[in-house]
């Protein structure tokens, strides 16, 4: 029996890359999957409906079972259709995958309204509509008395809590997708749903199109060499955060090749009290000290 055994599953973007490498995974563990993905670009543009399609069929040729869906994950209609096609189509739903998103990379003097605001909404909107609708629904069912076991997993990134130049607008979605974790795993607690973030180093088309990593990235020429890049590493972290055993919430997890860290929240370190307010002229003398600097002159 599969880890997943039972389980249904939505997975956001699981068209393509590390998407798919879920979609194919959990239901090698037994879960039936709801394949989301709209078919667009790297950059969010087009629409094209067959990749879904693909990874349905290659799971139904495992012998697996799944079902597509192109909806838009930051539509508000669309997020409440993606729910219903788990409900309606497997009787349940039991984990959501937040993982679509695109990329429109630009410095902050060069950047475009439209880059800002297509990045935020397919990364911070596509994460927080299904997310709602979601939650709705187990706490509905919980509500109804049903013991609920339900699990979301979010996607953040290195570039939104560690930073990256060029990418303020997927940054900060993905910063804020971090903080949308800890506060919805707050909140749903109560419901029996358990929230945690991914933050995933892989090759996929987004990392490829990203600046000094389309290099690094690549495949290793020897077959032999373990391929630490490869989306398909991502996929077992995911896996058990979602099964119905897992204690974990709350949680952001940075995962590459078999290295797996947990990411530290924001923290308070040092401090200065004064007692009473501070001059200007005061904090120019000792805040520098506070953050590790040597007063100039």
């Amino acid at each position: 029996m599969g880890a997943l055994e039972g389980r249904v599953a939505i997975i956001t973007g699981a068209g393509r890359g590390i998407g798919r490498q879920h979609a194919l995974l959990f239901s090698a563990e037994g879960a039936k999957v709801v394949v989301n993905d709209l078919g667009g670009a790297v950059d969010g543009s087009g629409d094209d409906r067959s990749p879904a399609q693909q990874v349905v069929d290659e799971i139904k040729r495992l012998g697996g079972e799944a079902v597509a869906n192109a909806d838009d994950v930051a539509d508000w209609e669309g997020g409440q259709r993606l729910v219903n096609t788990a409900v309606e189509t497997f009787g349940d739903l039991h984990v959501l995958v937040n993982n679509a998103g695109i990329l429109r990379d630009r410095v902050l003097v060069n950047m475009t309204e439209d880059e800002w605001d297509a990045v935020i909404t397919v990364h911070l909107r596509g994460h927080f509509v299904p997310s709602r609708w979601a939650a709705a629904y187990w706490r509905e069912q919980s509500k109804a008395g049903k013991d609920v076991k339900a699990t979301v997993v979010n996607t953040s990134s290195t570039s939104g809590l560690l930073g990256n130049p060029g990418q303020s607008n997927y940054g900060a979605a993905k910063a804020g997708i971090a903080a949308f974790s800890v506060i919805t795993a707050q909140e749903l607690s109560r419901y029996g749903v358990r929230v945690n973030t991914v933050v995933p180093a892989a090759r996929t088309r987004m990392t490829e199109s990203t600046p000094g990593l389309s290099d690094i990235v690549a495949a290793p020429e020897d077959v032999g060499t373990f391929d630490t890049w490869d989306p398909a590493n991502i996929s077992p972290l995911v896996a058990y955060l979602a099964t119905e055993s897992c204690p974990l919430t709350g949680r952001t997890f940075f995962v590459q090749g078999g290295k797996v860290q947990c990411f530290q929240p924001w923290t308070l370190t040092n401090e200065i009290d004064k007692g009473r307010r501070w001059t200007v002229a005061e904090l120019a003398e000792e805040l520098p000290s506070l953050v590790g600097l040597t007063k100039a002159g």
